[in-house]
C-alpha cells in the first residue's frame, strides 16, 4: 500500500523529484497535517478578525464591483487601505461557501499550509531532507506564523506568494544553461511577485534586489542573456502589478470609489503615501486608512 501511495505521488509532476528516504516524505506529510490542525482548529473562534477587511470581504461576497475595487462598503463607496489581492481570495471562498467567520478565514490556513510545503520543497533542494523538514516544521511552529494563517490580514497570502518566487528563482538557477527554461522561470518569479504587490504593495518587492542579485551572479547563461532574462522577469512583475492598477486609475473618477488611505483619490498616491508613513513621513494618508473613525494604518497591519 505504501509502495503504491509512493508510485502515486511520484507520478505528480508538481513533486516529481530525486528518490528520498520515507522518514522525509512522512516529516512532510507529518508538518502538513500539524499545519493544518494549527491553522484551522476552532477557526471560527477568531470571529471576524480584523473587522476592517472583514466588512470588505461581506461586501465583495455580494457586490462584483465591490469585489473587484476591495471597497469596505457593498456600494463601492471607499476602498479599504490595500490593495486588493488577499481580499479576492477571502471573497471567493465566502461566495462559494457563504460568508462566515470560517469561510473568511479558510483561505488564509490553507495558505499556511502550502506556505510550510513549498518551504520544504525549496529548502531539500537547497540542503537536503532533514534540513527541509526541520524549516518546515520551524514555519509551521512559529507562534507569530500560527496567529498570521489564522487572520485575515494580507500577510497570509503575501508569505506564500514570495516563498514561490524564491522557488522559481531557484529552479531558473537549476536549469543551468538552458536559458530559455531559465528565463521562464525569472519571468515567473516576477509575476508572482506582481501579484504579491496587489496583496500588499512595495513591502512585497523588499526581496527583489536580492533575487535579481543572486540570479545574475549564480546563473550559468552569459550575462546578457541573464540580463535579458531578468528583463523578461521585471515586465512579467509589471504586467503582473500593474494591470489593476491602470484599470482603477484609468476608471472614471465619479464612479469609482475613494481609494482609501489615498489624499488624491489615487492608487499610486496610496502606495506612494503608505511607504512614506512606514518609512516616518508624516505625509497626510499615510497614517490613516481614509475612513471616518478608522484606527491608524500601522495598527491594521
Amino acid at each position: 500500500m505504501v509502495t503504491r501511495i509512493k508510485a502515486a505521488l511520484g507520478r505528480l509532476r508538481f513533486w516529481r523529484d530525486d528518490p528520498r528516504p520515507w522518514w522525509s516524505w512522512a516529516g512532510l506529510c507529518g508538518v502538513a497535517i500539524l499545519a493544518l490542525v494549527l491553522y484551522t482548529w476552532s477557526l471560527s473562534r477568531n470571529g471576524m478578525g480584523n473587522s476592517y477587511y472583514a466588512a470588505a470581504v461581506k461586501s465583495g461576497s455580494v457586490s462584483w464591483k465591490a469585489f473587484f475595487f476591495g471597497s469596505i462598503d457593498p456600494g463601492s463607496f471607499i476602498t479599504v487601505d490595500k490593495l486588493p489581492a488577499s481580499l479576492w481570495v477571502q471573497e471567493l471562498s465566502a461566495r462559494i461557501f457563504g460568508f462566515s467567520s470560517w469561510s473568511m478565514l479558510l483561505p488564509q490556513a490553507l495558505a499556511g499550509v502550502a506556505s510550510v510545503m513549498v518551504l520544504y520543497k525549496l529548502v531539500r533542494r537547497w540542503q537536503g531532507d532533514l534540513a527541509a523538514v526541520l524549516a518546515s516544521l520551524a514555519l509551521a511552529l512559529t507562534p507569530v506564523a500560527v496567529l498570521m494563517f489564522r487572520y485575515n490580514q494580507p500577510d497570509a497570502l503575501l508569505t506564500l506568494l514570495l516563498l514561490l518566487s524564491g522557488w522559481a528563482v531557484w529552479s531558473a538557477l537549476e536549469k543551468g544553461a538552458d536559458w530559455k527554461a531559465s528565463m521562464w522561470r525569472v519571468a515567473a518569479c516576477g509575476a508572482l511577485m506582481g501579484f504579491a504587490f496587489l496583496t500588499k504593495m512595495l513591502e512585497a518587492v523588499i526581496v527583489l534586489p536580492a533575487f535579481a542579485l543572486v540570479y545574475l551572479v549564480c546563473a550559468r547563461p552569459k550575462l546578457w542573456k541573464r540580463a535579458v532574462s531578468l528583463a523578461a522577469g521585471a515586465a512579467a512583475f509589471v504586467a503582473a502589478a500593474g494591470w489593476w492598477v491602470a484599470i482603477v486609475e484609468l476608471w472614471p473618477a465619479s464612479s469609482r470609489p475613494y481609494i482609501g488611505g489615498s489624499t488624491t483619490n489615487s492608487v499610486l498616491d496610496l502606495v506612494f503615501s503608505r511607504t512614506a508613513g512606514v518609512l516616518g513621513s508624516s505625509q497626510g494618508g499615510a497614517g490613516f486608512s481614509g475612513t471616518p473613525g478608522s484606527t491608524p494604518n500601522w495598527a491594521a497591519r
